[in-house]
């Protein structure tokens, strides 16, 4: 049996990896590990609580010693890191968070590895590890920084180029990844996604924002011209992509996920007005944030030549699907603008974990 410690699994693409893997894979063992900051949200897994094959702990990635009486407990044999802050206007506001939680907590995590799997853990120079143990971190395009209209798409050759705090703090994590990687031998992936949409995601990121504000007849702000490009990825290809890589690749690899789905912010908006009957005078031009990036696209022919992967889902099925859900699950996401739902974790449990 595998058993795979999640770190931010409580999030959104975190969450859904959970379920992912506990429907499609029964003979995995998944810790959730969340320290339940604003993101991190209990109810997005409240329906597999029960599952004996799912534990969740409540803590930090830069926590040494509980990161070692897991490992003794559970004797893990995979690590997928998602645990990040990640909003790039809030690393804007506090960068200093975003590099204490995503680089030094990348670094406790493969401290933490590095004890747990070297056979001669005391040692160094032993690059000696157990079979079959694997650590993944899941990185983002923005390390990339930006394209030019005519640019082709980021390979994984692109050299690093991050233009925000979050972007920075996640290429400084991926460079610590590929050290440790290289000076001790850790058997380690690195993945670098585009944008991700779909269920459970927290209601400050473009989609989920825009649809709750149109819902409720409020503005819908758009940052400058609304031109900036993405490559939008549908959740569960991600993470077919991440286990994927997580069970076939041999270490050391550096994986793009993308979706092949390049299209402006505002036309995302507009699609959204348009499936709900709303009018596009809802939408309002605001003040661009500092540094925006213009253009991101994922070329991902390496990961399609090498495992096999391809997106399942085409965005016109897979944006309206998006949209039902939300719709459906207003509860949900009344308890996520609300803040009710940091309130869940302390009704389910008190003060004891699972």
């Amino acid at each position: 049996m595998k058993n795979i410690l999640v770190t931010g699994g409580a999030g959104f693409i975190g969450s859904n990896y959970v379920r992912y893997v506990l429907e499609n894979f029964p003979d995995f063992e998944l810790v959730n590990l969340d320290a339940l900051t604003y993101a991190g949200n209990l109810e997005n897994l409240s329906d597999i609580e029960a599952n004996p094959q799912y534990h969740f702990v409540r803590g930090d990635i830069r926590d040494a010693e509980l990161l070692r009486q897991l490992f003794d407990k559970y004797h893990f044999d995979a690590v997928v890191n998602f645990a990040a802050e990640s909003h790039v206007d809030r690393s804007i506001t506090d960068p200093s968070l975003f590099f204490e939680v995503n680089v030094g907590g990348v670094l406790t995590l493969l401290e933490a590895c590095l004890k747990a799997w070297r056979l001669r853990p005391e040692d160094k120079y032993c690059h000696d590890f157990q079979p079959g143990v694997r650590y993944l971190q899941v990185s983002t395009d923005e390390v990339y920084g930006s394209l030019t209209p005519d640019e082709p798409a980021f390979t994984e050759q692109n050299p690093l180029a991050p233009n925000s705090p979050y972007a920075a703090s996640k290429a400084s994590a991926d460079l610590l990844c590929r050290a440790y990687a290289h000076t001790y031998g850790l058997p380690l992936n690195i993945t670098r996604c585009s944008n991700n949409y779909g269920p459970y995601q927290f209601p400050e990121k473009l989609i989920p924002l825009m649809l709750n504000n149109a819902q409720h007849d409020r503005k819908l702000p758009v940052y400058g011209d609304g031109q900036q490009i993405r490559d939008w990825l549908y959740v569960f290809d991600h993470n077919r992509a991440i286990h994927q890589v997580l069970t076939q690749a041999e270490p050391g690899q550096v994986y793009n996920i993308g979706g092949s789905n390049e299209r402006a912010n505002l036309q995302i908006v507009e699609l959204l007005l348009k499936s709900i009957g709303k009018p596009d005078s809802l939408i309002e031009h605001v003040k661009d944030r500092p540094g925006h990036d213009r253009r991101y696209a994922i070329d991902s022919s390496k990961i399609r030549r090498e495992l096999g992967w391809a997106p399942a889902y085409q965005f016109e099925q897979a944006l309206p699907a998006t949209i039902t859900w939300y719709q459906e699950h207003a509860t949900w996401v009344e308890h996520a603008v609300s803040g009710e739902y940091q309130n869940y974790y302390d009704k389910m449990y008190g003060a004891a974990e699972r």
